[in-house]
Parts: structure tokens; sequence; C-alpha cells
């Protein structure tokens, strides 16, 4: 459906050159969203889907060590989307105090992600609304190191940017200028608390995330704490009691057409294009995360059958089996630290495990050696492979 443009274009000059900048109208969208009896039906279809994310919880031995791996795997996956080559692994390296063999200011980037999401999924869990100071909060701890650290960290911008190009002459899209981007930031914060009135929470989800990136209000990491915007909102209308659904995977694969259908909301309104879009991305992520859970929870149990054969050393050898899905790629002297266990048993678990084929030791050196839960692994990377631009 389309509607007239989703706002107004102010002129701005910055540095001599005059462009023009998008102020976004405010949400919800007007006039109200055209719900065809297609995509009425998809939004549901994404909600079950969503229901059934959320039931695997229920199916986990421990959710905990689920997330802990789950929320470093987006944190790559947004990560790459922005442009670092940071894998998985040298995540998990550089946790490990390890050289993880990329750009420091790369891992860096994705190590921040992590902390800046535990952040808003710690304070949501206090009680604390999702809201502009939240939201600054966030981003001090998205940039709080490494690239970025010099682009104000928790601060709304007060300069001009714009996205892509070298100038908001030739860029293909410029923000509303820093002294009605504040204006903006305050309509969204109002829509966020239901004002005028209640929003669905996957519908509210889905709009917040456009009209965030629209507005761009900081001077770096906006898409990444926009895409961060959407497990928050989801866990925050309890949807999801666990914060397990990242898009990232889906809108890098679909990555023209996703910044196609942004500027498609903002020129002709069609925010129906872009909610069909939203929940196909829901449906296929959400069902994606349940196939990783099962296949996670499979692949532990049948491990948890090979130790228990190990006869004496089972016992221990189950708390280094537990220790690693939380951690898969480890050291000897993490292991230590995390089970209590001391340094010849762990040494003596890890022997066991390397026969069995559980785990590998990675370096072939004898001392600082680091092992790695490698089936654990391999099923969490799937998706996070260096895509093609």
């Amino acid at each position: 459906m389309k509607r007239a443009l989703q706002g107004h274009y102010v002129p701005i000059s910055t540095t001599g050159i005059t462009a023009q900048a998008f102020v976004p109208a405010p949400l919800p969208p007007h006039p109200d969203i055209k719900w065809s009896p297609e995509l009425r039906e998809k939004f549901d279809r994404a909600l079950l889907a969503l229901g059934r994310l959320d039931s695997v919880s229920l199916l986990l031995p421990d959710t905990s060590l689920f997330l802990y791996m789950y929320i470093r795997k987006e944190a790559v996956l947004s990560s790459m989307i922005e442009g670092t080559q940071s894998s998985l692994t040298d995540l998990l390296l550089f946790e490990l105090d390890q050289d993880p063999g990329v750009p420091l200011d790369d891992v860096r980037e994705v190590s921040n992600y992590v902390a800046a999401q535990e952040h808003g999924l710690r304070r949501l869990q206090e009680g604390f609304p999702l809201s502009l100071r939240l939201l600054r909060e966030i981003h001090a701890v998205l940039l709080a190191q490494g690239r970025g650290s010099q682009q104000t960290p928790g601060a709304f911008r007060r300069s001009q940017n714009w996205i892509g190009g070298t100038t908001p002459n030739n860029a293909a899209f410029v923000p509303p200028p820093a002294e009605k981007m504040l204006a903006c930031m305050n309509d969204f914060e109002l829509f966020l608390h239901d004002h005028p009135w209640p929003t669905p929470v996957l519908l509210k989800a889905a709009l917040a995330h456009v009209q965030f990136e629209t507005i761009h209000p900081f001077l770096d990491g906006n898409g990444r704490l926009g895409r961060l915007l959407i497990p928050l909102l989801l866990c925050q209308g309890q949807v999801l009691q666990q914060p397990m659904l990242y898009l990232s995977l889906y809108f890098k694969t679909h990555r023209q057409y996703y910044y196609d259908l942004l500027n498609t909301v903002r020129t002709e309104g069609d925010w129906e294009r872009w909610l069909d879009f939203f929940a196909e991305a829901v449906i296929v992520t959400a069902t994606q995360a349940v196939e990783t859970a099962e296949q996670l929870v499979g692949l532990a149990q049948k491990d948890e059958k090979a130790i228990k054969h190990l006869g004496r050393s089972a016992a221990s050898t189950l708390l280094i089996h537990r220790a690693l899905m939380e951690h898969p790629l480890t050291t000897s002297q993490w292991l230590v630290q995390k089970t209590g266990l001391s340094p010849a048993t762990v040494n003596k678990s890890l022997r066991s495990l390397e026969q069995i084929g559980i785990v590998r030791e990675t370096t072939g050196h004898k001392r600082n050696r680091v092992f790695s839960y490698h089936e654990y692994i391999s099923i969490l990377n799937r998706g996070t492979e260096i895509l093609p631009e």
C-alpha cells in the first residue's frame, strides 16, 4: 500500500554543502496499516513461531548455557553487517585472552555488543522501562572501547550524520538534523510506551526498528542498536521469556532488499511490504533457532552417554563437559577455575574427551593449549561464516 511521504524534508548545510535531510512523522503510521488476509496470516505464523521458540527453553537442560553462546553468535552476525571480520571462534579466543587472529578492534566491537546486550536485558529484568535513557546506557556500553569509542558513547548526536556517500549531498540517506532529532526521539519514546494508543508487541518491534534506523540518533552504532531493539522489545512485552530471536543473519542475507524496504517505507509509506518481510524474517529465524537448540541438546545427550562409559572418571568429566557447553573453546586453566577441579583431574578429563572424539586440541603446543568442543561450535557456526557482500 502506498501512502504519502512518511515525514518531510528540511534543507541542511554542512561545510558549505546543501542537502535535504529527512524528518520522519511520528509512529504509528497514518493511515493505519492495511491488514490483508495474507499479511495477517503471516503475522499469526510469526507469533506461532515465537511461541515455539519460547517453549524451547523448557526443553533445554540449562537455558543459560544456550543463551551464553547464542548471544555471542548474534554479536558476531550483527557486527559483520557493520564490516567486521571477527568470527565466533575469534570472540571466544579473545575472551580467553588468546590471540584471535583478526584485528583487535573487530573483536572488541563484537565483545562490546555482547556486553551491551547483557546490560539492556539486565536493566529490563530489574524493571527499568525501555526508554531513551536505557538506549543511551546500552549505547555507552556498545561503544565503550575500540572502534567508535571516540563517537560520544551514550550521547545523542549534536551534528549531522548520513548513510552512504562521502557527503550529505551524495549520501544514500540523510537522517534528521540534530536540532530536530531529539523531538523525533521523544515521539519515539512515547510510541514505545504505548502513546497515543497500545500497539501489539511484534508490530511495535517491526515499526520501531524502522523508525530508529531512520532517526539514526547516534554518531555510530545505530545499526547494531537498532537490531538489538527487537529482542529487547519482545522480552519486555513478554512475547519471549528469554532473548532468543535475532534477525541479523536474515537481514545480512537479504541486505539490499532490507535497505530498499527501509527507503520505500520512508518515501512511499509502504509499511505493509516491510511488515511482510519482517514477519518472514521472524518465522525463518525462530525456526532456525529451535532447530539449533534441538541439535545442541541432541549432541549434549549423545556425548553424555559416551562420557558415562568412562568409569570412575565419568563424574569429573561430565563437569568438564558441562563447562564446555558454556565456553566450547577453552583452556585447562579456565576449566580449573570454572569447575573447582584440580589441574591434574582437568587434564585427565580432557585427555579422555580427546580419546573419545568430543574435544580437539587446536594449537599443537605443549603449553597454553586451547581445546575445542568442535561439534558444538560447528552447530553454532552455521550462518556465521563470512557472507558475500
